[in-house]
């Protein structure tokens, strides 16, 4: 079993300093060492505990968090997670809110598979759930899912939207944010020519490489610079015998959060030493800052083998999307075939992740659509993240959204529509 043995031993890496850190932080909480006015008691809790939360929570799917909203009548409305439709490598799920009626607005959010959980889109679903109705696709952690499932490559993700919005119905907007964008479009355009009554009302795109080479990063680069052979070689692994996807060959996501955190390391190595102090001076606590972050963070899930390297082969390498060359089940996916879903393009002014002009450049293969139905927003000073859950979001570029969704939708917006965009 090729590579198995490889991520057996990342995992156990992981397991012995979350062991490491939680007898750290057991030894030093003994009574006796309470007698002793030597600072490195504390320090040692401390390290035990800051080590065995980031080393644990790199194997825990965070929870949504979201257990109710405020109603336009004042009233807390309970919120319940409904599985819509089940599939083995992702779900279709809805934020149903208790005693509401359905709203105007049905918004769709397309989550990244990229290393993290749909659950780092929490602030966005959150945000948007007292206006409108929210479905959301949760993608599984490939190494849980059985190599009896399959395989699970950009077509069977495309397929998957497909899917979901045929479920849904016309009435839907779509929100697609970072990796999915170009495989939304694609399965947008698919659509237009097998089903064209199933076609979302709008696209909003955010952030997403639809041409990688329109503007160049860290990322690009690095696909440009690495060989399909190479990038098979090291970064392609089986899943050990710890979980129920033994045998399937996975990017794991441990080797991804890793290569984030030498992104940045400088930056990361200076957050954990300055969370250590605050915990051994009593200042840390469950949900502070750090933990709020690294929580998500560091919580990451494995892809398949066949859905990374398609990812970065046809997107990234040989621009399929961007070339307009792209096809699904031997079918070639024309993205002029959209003539009549608006599109709003969202791009952040320093993102360093998917730079300005690659989301973009949708609007240049969407040849027959009316430019009246062309929409797009650079956000100034916006980085990757702010575009769709930091402060960019949440002050600038969500009320644009809900009013380009409101515009395209045929229907009046509702009464605490405009409240939530005034707040």
């Amino acid at each position: 079993m090729k590579y198995m043995a490889t991520y057996d031993l990342m995992e156990t890496a992981r397991n012995t300093n979350e062991w490491l850190g939680a007898t750290a932080r057991a030894m030093a909480s003994y009574p006796a060492f309470a007698l002793s006015t030597n600072p490195l008691v504390n320090l040692t809790a401390a390290w035990g505990e800051v080590t065995e939360r980031t080393f644990g929570r790199m194997v825990a799917k965070p929870d949504w968090g979201i257990r109710s909203i405020v109603g336009p009548d004042g009233q807390d409305h309970l919120v319940d997670i409904k599985q819509v439709v089940e599939k083995p490598f992702g779900d279709l799920i809805q934020f149903f809110v208790r005693r509401r009626p359905p709203m105007a607005r049905k918004i769709l959010v397309v989550t990244p598979m990229s290393g993290h959980y749909a659950t780092l889109l929490r602030p966005t679903v959150a945000s948007l759930l007292p206006d409108a109705d929210v479905y959301v696709t949760d993608w599984h952690n490939a190494r849980d899912i059985p190599v009896s499932a399959g395989k699970f490559d950009v077509e069977d993700y495309t397929l998957y939207l497909v899917d979901f919005m045929r479920h849904l119905g016309p009435d839907t907007h779509v929100i697609a944010v970072c990796q999915p964008v170009p495989l939304t479009l694609a399965a947008t355009a698919y659509l237009a020519a097998e089903d064209p009554a199933a076609q979302p009302r709008s696209l909003t795109l955010m952030g997403g490489p639809v041409d990688p080479d329109a503007a160049a990063t860290e990322v690009t680069d690095f696909g440009r610079r690495v060989t399909m052979g190479q990038l098979e070689q090291w970064a392609i692994q089986r899943v050990g015998f710890k979980y129920k996807g033994a045998g399937r060959l996975v990017y794991p996501g441990l080797l991804q959060l890793a290569g984030f955190m030498s992104m940045n390391a400088e930056r990361h190595s200076k957050a954990f030493t300055d969370q250590i102090m605050r915990a051994a001076r009593g200042e840390s606590s469950d949900h502070d800052a750090h933990n709020r972050f690294y929580d998500e963070y560091l919580a990451v899930m494995d892809m398949t083998a066949e859905f990374y390297l398609s990812t970065v082969e046809r997107v990234f390498k040989n621009r399929e999307i961007a070339r307009n060359v792209f096809t699904v089940a031997g079918k070639k996916v024309d993205m002029g075939a959209i003539t009549n879903v608006a599109v709003k393009i969202v791009e952040g002014e320093k993102d360093d992740i998917s730079a300005p002009g690659q989301c973009l450049a949708a609007l240049k293969l969407l040849t027959n659509l009316p430019e009246s139905k062309k929409a797009q927003h650079l956000e100034p000073g916006a980085g990757h993240y702010g575009i769709f859950a930091g402060k960019s979001w949440r002050l600038n570029i969500r009320p644009l959204v809900l009013s380009f969704i409101d515009a395209n939708s045929g229907k009046p917006a509702k009464a605490p529509v405009k409240l939530a965009v005034s707040k």
